[in-house]
């Protein structure tokens, strides 16, 4: 059965065999490859896939490196023959930080234990970068010609300020980029038994902004307290903030994630996604849905403190007690307007309030029947039948910098996988061995498809 649905799915497409094993090479040298902000191991994972494209016969010309922002960016052009405006694909090649001595395994080591794939980025985002490159390896090897360009471009700092991301998206713009996929959104979700539950393709995502409340005074020594002192203050008002909860919001593609999810899901919270997606004021539902780690970020805005600071010396007052609050900004409301929020909710004239990060506002890209069409191709040649339900992202990627410049942008992951087995951020995170074929196969769907 299987062979017959992967010879199906090539019928459009140069016939050749998956590229398994130079998948799994590129992906051992990515993991093995350190990229975290502040190491210098960007630069070296960009080159080192950039060896790997001029290898397979894309000019030197055409694939580049250079430093931005103190990482690197990675920018590969495949030639077409002329037949339309370019398409970009994007990822981005740094990790979060590992520390070896919590995880179980060497983090920047590739380790196949138990029929997974162990390593720091092995998911996040370093998967879908393997199958992009290895995918358009293996179709220059083969020969395809696509008739518009197909433009990489790989960021070298999403998990942290979003610079390079920046720079690559209003360099799509100036080369007439139509629209971009994205390997570091959306995918396919499996059930315990591995059966498939749906695919989510991603067209919005919220706006990610840091904000920092600081309260300072004099400070003294600590055998005469006072009453403004700023670390109870700080503790006053992240009380206030821990209590406050945003309006809750809806939007289409939210709207059509929690529909697809409420009979899937049962139960309470099915029952809930069922009513919010009918009625977002609904109270109930919205508190049921606000209790649940899994579906909070889906229906509204969402502020939580990630840093403290405080004090500096045991037998003194605090001259200074700071926190770091992350947001996650439904699509369409202005960074400005929840930092007045939080600040009317802190309700204390002393507190400074700073911007410290704040990523561009988006809105929605559109569904384009050309990229459902493919994605659908794609995700029935390996679950015939199964949904694909336009959805929105929780978090932040690299895409908001392209929408910000009205290029649409989608999340188009080739990686299904099991809640249980997302570790991304975390320890021990991990891919399943038998995720590479299928996503090879998903992209180069992707690809022969859109670029015809």
């Amino acid at each position: 059965m299987r062979v017959a649905l992967l010879a199906a799915l090539f019928l459009a497409a140069p016939a050749a065999a998956l590229p398994v094993a130079e998948a799994r090479a590129i992906l051992k040298e990515a993991v093995e490859t350190p990229s975290v902000q502040g190491r210098g191991e960007n630069i070296k994972y960009a080159e080192k896939l950039r060896a790997r494209l001029v290898a397979a016969g894309f000019p030197a010309a055409d694939v580049t490196v250079e430093p931005v922002a103190g990482e690197a960016i990675l920018s590969a052009r495949y030639r077409g023959t002329g037949g339309g405006k370019p398409i970009a694909v994007i990822g981005h090649m740094d990790v979060v930080e590992a520390d070896a001595k919590d995880w179980v395994r060497d983090p920047f080591k590739l380790v196949e234990d138990g029929g997974y794939l162990f390593g720091r980025g092995v998911a996040d985002n370093k998967f879908d970068v393997t199958m992009i490159v290895a995918t358009l390896i293996d179709l220059r090897k083969s020969g395809f010609k696509p008739k518009r360009d197909i433009i990489l471009y790989l960021s070298g700092d999403e998990e942290t300020a979003g610079k390079t991301a920046a720079v690559q998206a209003k360099a799509a713009k100036a080369a007439g980029v139509e629209f971009v996929l994205n390997g570091d959104g959306g995918g396919g979700g499996l059930a315990t038994d591995n059966s498939p539950i749906a695919y989510a393709l991603q067209g919005a995502e919220k706006t990610y902004a840091d904000f920092e409340f600081a309260f300072t005074n004099p400070g003294g020594h600590s055998s005469a307290p006072r009453e403004d002192n700023a670390i109870y203050r700080l503790a006053a008002a992240l009380a206030k903030l821990q209590a406050y909860k945003f309006p809750p919001q809806i939007n289409p593609l939210t709207r059509a994630t929690m529909a697809d999810a409420g009979p899937r899901v049962g139960g309470a919270t099915g029952a809930a996604l069922t009513k919010f997606a009918t009625d977002p004021t609904d109270k109930t539902a919205a508190a049921t849905l606000a209790a649940d780690p899994a579906w909070v970020g889906q229906i509204g805005t969402t502020c939580v403190a990630t840093i403290l600071s405080g004090g500096h010396a045991p037998n003194a007052l605090p001259q200074r007690a700071a926190a770091m609050v992350n947001c996650r900004i439904f699509p369409g409301t202005s960074v400005a307007e929840v930092k007045a929020k939080l600040v009317e909710v802190i309700g204390d004239p002393t507190v400074v309030a700073t911007t410290k990060v704040d990523w561009p506002v988006t809105s929605p890209s559109p569904l384009r029947p050309d990229v459902v069409g493919a994605v659908t191709k794609a995700v029935h040649g390996r679950f015939p039948g199964l949904a694909v339900v336009p959805g929105q992202t929780s978090g932040a990627t690299d895409c908001v910098f392209y929408r910000a410049l009205e290029m649409p942008c989608y999340g188009v992951s080739g990686l299904f996988m099991r809640s249980e087995d997302e570790f991304s951020h975390g320890l021990n995170e991990r891919v399943p061995v038998a995720a590479i074929e299928p996503a090879l196969a998903h992209w180069r769907v992707l690809f022969t498809e859109l670029a015809k």
